[in-house]
């Protein structure tokens, strides 16, 4: 055997984990039979974009539990003035009215916001006071007043906002666009999720970034606030790069000594893949500390995200961040933001959410903006749902009140990207239940999402076990009356 090639026993020695080694193997052939692998690698597909993207990359600040959008956006005056009034029959008998999610909802009584509305900027957007800080970005932003979804619980409803489909096992929309746009920074991935640091009763799965039946290599990759962003990263405790790069080059080596009829019965395309994602993972612990560590930005960034800022974890934090991945070519950046879920207690908890997102999402603009980002920066706000426009509970005196998950209409908005600044599309009835006129469903979300970065939904599909699978599944229809 020429010197060049390792022998197998000289491959384990080296790798130190020799029946590991073995089932690893046996893992990579039975990956190759389960599903193709694009012949692309980490590259995009062939053909992709199909035409000129307006964004380069999308962040997605996931607002997780439901935000009220008649707090928040979406103003009621009718809704105010009917405090304290029953949610009228019309309503409750003919409009899809939904059971409380409390055994004990018998009353619908009406509540107006406990949060001003006023008319912000040249576009008179109406922006409750619980968000100041948006307030004065309005004229870089599109609302999008008519969101609506099918799922009424948290679970499938996130899950349908995350992948197009509220049944768990599709692949997330980062994993769709990583899988059809590959990534521009060879030593990152190009889908990363952050969430927010925060002690909150309702954890997010991770099947809300997973990459489904697509191969695994497409998933988002989480950060987490510690010294090891990436969970298993850094090489184990006596084991040196040089060590590493040693085993990195054998398996090169190794693969390259195998002949052509057994490699392409292990899946040539699949080995020549995963061996990528191992080269990744190798620069990633040098990439990572340097892309993570926000520690050297300078103070007036600091001052412009506010005071959670330094805060490790904290959304603010996350934001930076999101930023500095955006700067360096991660294509799919997603922020949650736990802790909307406000069935009880909401006059004291949406306040406190809204105070830790409304400075920071404002800065993550402004700062995109300076940087001349901002233009090819898709930024999209809002979460699974909404909440109702009656009560939930009785208002006490302690504010103990709250509202119900709401499906029927919600808000978000967007910025950046491709998208008409300083405007408003849709719009929803006088108490905010139902949908007026100009609907989005999350399905067309996801359509105008995916065609602003060049992708065309209806011919982005990816086979498995027999049929055609897509992101916006059967349906979609791109909003193009908010492009730009």
């Amino acid at each position: 055997m020429p010197s060049s090639f390792l022998s197998r026993r000289q491959l384990l020695s080296r790798m130190g984990h020799g029946l590991g080694g073995l089932a690893f193997a046996h893992l990579l052939r039975a990956e190759s039979m389960a599903s193709p692998a694009p012949s692309g690698g980490f590259g995009p597909l062939p053909g992709m974009p199909h035409f000129a993207p307006k964004a380069k990359r999308v962040i997605f600040l996931f607002m997780s539990g439901g935000p009220s959008h008649v707090d928040s956006f979406d103003y009621k005056p009718v809704l105010d003035k009917m405090q304290g009034k029953p949610l009228p029959d019309s309503y409750r008998k003919g409009r899809q009215q939904l059971p409380g999610m409390s055994g004990s909802q018998t009353l619908f009584q009406l509540k107006g916001s406990s949060y001003p509305f006023q008319q912000h900027g040249q576009s008179g957007a109406w922006v409750s006071s619980a968000f100041p800080h948006t307030a004065k970005i309005v004229d870089d932003l599109c609302f999008l007043k008519a969101m609506h979804t099918e799922s009424v619980n948290h679970d499938p409803a996130q899950t349908f906002m995350a992948t197009g489909s509220p049944l768990a096992g599709r692949p997330s929309a980062g994993a769709w666009v990583q899988y059809g746009l590959g990534r521009d920074n060879k030593n990152l991935p190009a889908f990363i999720v952050m969430v927010s640091r925060r002690q909150v009763d309702q954890p997010l799965s991770a099947k809300l970034w997973g990459s489904g039946f697509l191969p695994s290599k497409y998933e988002g990759v989480q950060f987490r606030a510690s010294k090891d962003p990436v969970l298993y990263l850094s090489d184990p405790p006596g084991i040196s790069r040089e060590t590493t790069r040693n085993v990195l080059d054998g398996l090169h080596e190794l693969e390259a000594a195998q002949p052509k009829a057994l490699t392409d019965a292990l899946g040539a395309a699949e080995l020549d893949a995963r061996l990528s994602q191992y080269e990744m993972a190798f620069q990633m612990q040098t990439s990572i500390p340097e892309a993570t560590d926000i520690s050297k930005e300078p103070e007036h960034i600091f001052e412009m995200y506010g005071p959670d800022a330094r805060k490790s974890g904290s959304f603010a934090a996350n934001c930076i961040q999101a930023r500095r991945l955006a700067e360096r070519g991660v294509k799919f950046i997603q922020l949650f933001h736990p802790g909307w879920d406000q069935h009880s207690n909401m006059e004291r908890d949406f306040p406190i959410l809204s105070k830790e997102v409304d400075q920071p999402c404002a800065a993550l603009i402004n700062d995109l903006k300076q940087r001349d980002m901002l233009k090819d920066t898709l930024v999209v706000w809002g979460g699974e749902f909404g909440r109702t426009c009656y009560l939930q509970g009785r208002l006490g005196k302690n504010g103990q009140g709250g509202r119900d998950h709401h499906p029927n209409c919600f808000t978000f908005w967007m910025a950046g990207g491709g998208v008409k600044p300083g405007t408003s599309f849709g719009e929803t009835d006088e108490l905010g239940y139902v949908l007026a006129r100009d609907g989005v469903h999350v399905n067309d979300f996801h359509a105008t999402m995916l065609h602003l970065l060049g992708i065309d939904h209806e011919r982005f599909t990816y086979r498995f076990q027999g049929r055609d699978f897509r992101l916006t599944d059967v349906a979609g229809q791109v909003v193009k009356q908010i492009l730009a």
